[in-house]
């Protein structure tokens, strides 16, 4: 083998070496290798989508509700402390443990009653959020202890991965985007902020609510456009790594629905075991209909069996013959009928009455066979 040979043979060695058995993965992924990805928590989701309308949606119901939290905080600020005093009042005058306790736990509960509504929007908007993305397939094997994360190796080729780093070039393109925008946004109410110590209480902080807010909600609509990118990248990038060599195809065809030539000899087998039992009713039966160039129907009929005659063996070419010498040899009548053999071939299975249409023709030839045999 000369030089010009040796190259593109060790080409393709190569190629299939790195491919794989079957070649480059060109075939879209089969729902069965989608499904068994589903269940070991592979799917295509965006983090991002998630944290953009949750804070999408808490910046707006904190807009619709801020007076209502505000007047709420307020309250609970002057009733908090009012009762800062009976923390330390006693006989001397020192720390008043219990009334602590009481007091952290009045505070704590304020705060729940004022946010509930924030916490469990925040709650709906995740769960709906996930469940657009990934639909509703709950499963624990994600959540299954295995060794190999334990592996330093591998640990270091993640942070050091084309995914990773491509994740940190994203994670400083948003930080510096996120602050832009926030310092575009402040720097609007910049003339206000600086006379918050000229104004009330209540309007100071009813204007940094508002700035927090709307910076809040421009920051959101910015992280609501990259969350869609995002998921339309992870879709795209789900689908490319879920993709299958034609041969991964075969393959798992060959083991869902069996390797065709063990289904074709199974298929043989069962048509060699119809044909034998067809045979051994051919002794059995009352005439042999036949077309004398390529098709035999054997006709049985019994009355207590069934009330029309029965079709209980039928063949073409070679098995058409086979019945023929089977029916001679068990002295079996053999009838030549071109169109009535054609007819029950075709219309009528083994097994399986005559059709009424067929009962005049059927009828008239087993009329004379019992006609002969009691003569």
């Amino acid at each position: 083998m000369d030089v010009s040979i040796k190259l593109p043979l060790a080409m393709n060695l190569q190629l299939f070496a790195q491919d794989g058995p079957g070649g480059e993965k060109t075939e879209p992924a089969t729902a069965k290798k989608l499904k068994d990805a589903r269940e070991e928590g592979k799917v295509a989701k965006s983090k991002e989508l998630n944290s953009a309308f949750e804070l999408l949606s808490l910046f707006l119901i904190v807009k619709l509700l801020a007076t209502t939290f505000a007047s709420g905080f307020v309250q609970t600020f002057f009733d908090v402390y009012k009762k800062m005093p009976d923390v330390t009042r006693d006989s001397v005058g020192g720390f008043r443990l219990r009334q602590a306790q009481d007091l952290v736990n009045y505070s704590l509960f304020q705060i729940l009653r004022i946010l509930w509504p924030v916490l469990l929007i925040a709650l709906l908007v995740t769960f709906l959020t996930s469940l657009v993305q990934v639909k509703w397939k709950p499963t624990a094997k994600p959540m299954q202890p295995k060794f190999s994360k334990l592996n330093p190796a591998q640990g270091i080729k993640k942070i050091i991965s084309k995914d990773s780093l491509f994740e940190l070039a994203k994670s400083i393109i948003k930080v510096l985007l996120i602050a832009w925008i926030a310092y575009s946004s402040i720097k609007d109410y910049a003339n206000e902020l600086f006379m918050l110590y000229e104004i009330p209480l209540n309007s100071a902080i009813s204007l940094v609510g508002k700035i927090i807010v709307d910076t809040g909600i421009k920051i959101s609509l910015f992280y609501l456009i990259l969350g869609i990118a995002d998921y339309a990248y992870s879709k795209h990038k789900f689908n490319e790594e879920m993709k299958m060599t034609k041969q991964e195809v075969k393959d798992e065809f060959k083991n869902t629905e069996g390797n065709p030539e063990i289904k074709g000899r199974q298929r043989q087998i069962m048509r060699q075991a119809s044909q034998k039992r067809m045979m051994q009713a051919v002794p059995k039966a009352d005439v042999v209909i036949t077309n004398p160039t390529h098709l035999s129907v054997a006709i049985k009929y019994d009355t207590e069996v069934a009330p029309a005659p029965i079709v209980v063996a039928k063949g073409e070419d070679y098995l058409a013959m086979k019945i023929r010498e089977i029916a001679r040899e068990n002295k079996v009548d053999i009838v030549e009928s071109k169109a009535l053999a054609r007819s029950l071939y075709q219309s009528v299975d083994v097994g399986q009455e005559i059709p009424p249409e067929l009962y005049q023709a059927v009828a008239e030839i087993l009329a004379e066979i019992y006609r002969k045999k009691t003569a």
